[in-house]
């Protein structure tokens, strides 16, 4: 099974733009004839069109939003070519990060604004699935070869290769739209809601800097919201959390399919111990484990803590998975106690990680996250850049 890159994809482009540009430009030039003396125009005079031009005049300036929005996709694909780096001196990122960070700029542009329970203003919401699209549609030529089924002429069946959109791609792509269009729909569910409003802050406010991201107050009724306004908000509170939870569930998925990058590797401790620190080490190879009671010890007060304990217990799992994988007892990342009490620490922390990810969904990614998103070079699935929830 062979997969195309993202990169041989927008390279193939590239090439194909070149011809483009090539054919149109070999254009015939006539040459005008010279003006006589009696034809020539007054000084301060304006050039007289025809009907004809005047018509072309017009066509050209009704046309030119089109020109304007084919330049700036024009632009965007070329930022996705080259990495982000529009001097072309090849210092840019992969094309799978370049796309991943557009569209999570984009999402940030458009979600970002959002700060009232009310539906998307059409202008906007039509940006956002005009420009997501624009997007998207590089991964429909990311794909793989397949065997297919072909009948010859005289009847006979051949086994042939055939291309079609890689299966990850096929399958997730379709989970997130779906999980954007129940974002957005929880949104203009609040069209109709009477009970509460927005208020802009006053200039008092302004001025002591206390609306710093210039968000708006709600006004709500003296005696507080009905029931039935608290069993809707909770319901789409519900709704909400179920696509934040669903989309992260595919993120998760798809970056743990991801290699691992060698560069994390060699920043590694030699041993699980060093990494998660005495005191950790010792609350996890205790003979009897509560992950509960762990985390109650622990300080999560923060989420730079929280994202501190995280990393500590995710390298530890690599640490020990890879030593329990490891056949040469001589080697560094060879095993110190034996691989029965290793796998049983490497469960614990596992345990102790899917918690940790359960419990604060918010936390920033891990180290080993980041790393793996950002040395990728294949689009994996463009979960990563649907974080706008």
């Amino acid at each position: 099974m062979l997969d195309y890159s993202i990169d041989e994809e927008l390279s193939m482009s590239k090439r194909q733009g070149w011809t483009l540009l090539r054919n149109s430009s070999a254009v015939k030039c006539q040459a005008m004839p010279p003006l006589a003396p009696s034809n020539w125009p007054e000084r301060g005079s304006k050039p007289k069109l025809s009907s004809k031009d005047h018509n072309a005049a017009n066509d050209k300036e009704a046309l030119d939003p089109i020109d304007i929005e084919m330049e700036q996709m024009k632009e965007r694909f070329a930022m996705l070519l080259l990495g982000e780096d529009m001097t072309g001196g090849g210092k840019g990122v992969s094309s799978a990060l370049a796309l991943s960070n557009a569209i999570t700029n984009l999402a940030s542009s458009v979600f970002g604004e959002q700060w009232r329970l009310e539906p998307m203003s059409p202008e906007r919401k039509t940006r956002w699935q005009k420009e997501i699209d624009l997007l998207l549609s590089v991964t429909d030529y990311i794909v793989e070869l397949v065997p297919s089924q072909q009948k010859s002429k005289d009847g006979t069946n051949m086994e042939i290769m055939v291309t079609r959109q890689r299966n990850n791609l096929r399958s997730n792509i379709p989970a997130l739209r779906k999980l954007d269009a129940m974002l957005i729909e929880c949104l203009d569910n609040f069209k109709d809601q009477n009970e509460f409003y927005y208020e802009a802050r006053g200039a008092d406010d302004s001025e002591k800097g206390n609306n710093k991201k210039k968000l708006p107050t709600v006004i709500v009724p003296p005696n507080g919201l009905s029931e039935a306004s608290r069993k809707f908000l909770q319901y789409q509170k519900d709704c909400v959390n179920q696509v934040l939870k669903a989309a992260m569930g595919i993120n998760a998925q798809i970056i743990s399919e991801m290699e691992m990058p060698e560069d994390y590797i060699e920043s590694l401790p030699r041993n699980g111990r060093v990494s998660l620190g005495d005191s950790i080490y010792r609350s996890i190879t205790v003979e009897f484990f509560d992950p509960d009671q762990f985390l109650s010890s622990m300080d999560l007060t923060s989420d730079n803590k929280i994202l501190d304990l995280k990393n500590r217990i995710e390298a530890s799992i690599v640490i020990w998975k890879r030593k329990m994988n490891q056949k040469d007892g001589k080697s560094t990342w060879g095993p110190a106690v034996s691989l029965e009490k290793r796998e049983i620490f490497e469960e614990r922390a596992e345990t102790i990680l899917l918690i940790l990810k359960h419990r604060f969904p918010g936390v920033p990614q891990s180290s080993l996250d980041v790393s793996k998103i950002q040395l990728n070079r294949v689009i994996e699935c463009t979960f990563l850049v649907y974080n706008l929830i």
